[in-house]
């Protein structure tokens, strides 16, 4: 889990109190450069803030050709720094909600193996879009977190599943 350091929380706290909740422009206590863009990868990766498109060009975080991506606190980011987002009567306090819980690859390769009929191999590359060779050792460290992986043939492509524990 990422602890927030000093910068991460005075990023959240100039979120709190904006329209929308974004993270940028850079309040004027901090300077753009790298410490600013770990912050905000590091509360990307923990789930304190957000992606999303936005049309506000001082909010812009990155661009992917046509599309502007700005960065904004979600409600875990808030509710870390003791901003609680209150359903009731907000008040004059930004309305933030949260994204959908992003689900790890990890996850989603055992979501994928839990199916009665398990998944192939190349069906876990397109969702991870890992290496074949990434997705066995993925394998691996399941078997040795004590998942019990049967290997199967679907269709004449191996396919691997996970078996309940009896």
């Amino acid at each position: 889990m990422t602890k927030l350091n000093d910068t991460m929380r005075i990023l959240l706290a100039a979120a709190a109190q904006r329209e929308g909740g974004s993270l940028l422009p850079l309040p004027d206590s901090l300077s753009a450069g790298a410490r600013i863009t770990k912050a905000i990868s590091q509360m990307l990766a923990g789930g304190f803030a957000e992606e999303r498109d936005t049309s506000d060009a001082a909010a812009i975080h990155r661009t992917d050709g046509d599309l502007r991506f700005g960065v904004f606190a979600t409600a875990a980011g808030l509710a870390a720094i003791g901003i609680e987002d209150e359903s009731g009567d907000a008040g004059d306090a930004p309305i933030v909600t949260a994204a959908p819980p992003t689900t790890s690859k990890k996850a989603g390769v055992i979501a994928l193996l839990s199916r009665a009929d398990g998944a192939t191999m190349p069906e876990l590359i397109a969702v991870t879009e890992w290496l074949p060779h990434t997705t066995r050792a993925a394998l691996t460290g399941l078997r040795k977190a004590g998942h019990a992986i049967e290997r199967s043939k679907r269709d004449d492509a191996t396919c691997y599943r996970i078996v309940a524990a009896q």
